[in-house]
């Protein structure tokens, strides 16, 4: 299986093609709806995908680290993560495609 990245370029020709719309109308698309999702994030919301999957704020505790190279103990800030967990239909078609 070989590993592909899809840009946002990438993105918004698969809608030209899929929508028969304007590459402009496509791309603005493609931006508003980015633009909703992070503002929700930044709020500390939930985005809920049907059929697609969740993306989620975790709040991140304080804990130790180490540095690799010297073995020094070194603190990591509690701090705010997004996760994506993807939906049951998601994985499911992910794992048919092997």
């Amino acid at each position: 299986m070989t590993q592909q990245t899809i840009t946002r370029a990438e993105l918004i020709e698969a809608l030209v093609k899929e929508t028969d719309r304007g590459r402009q109308e496509c791309a603005q698309f493609l931006e508003d709806m980015l633009a909703v999702m992070e503002a929700a994030l930044v709020e500390g919301d939930t985005v809920k995908l049907s059929r697609f999957g969740n993306f989620v704020v975790r709040q991140k505790r304080e804990r130790v680290g180490r540095n690799p190279k010297t073995g020094e103990e070194v603190p990591i800030t509690p701090r705010r993560v997004v996760s994506f967990r993807p939906s049951q239909l998601l994985r499911e078609r992910v794992e048919k495609a092997r």
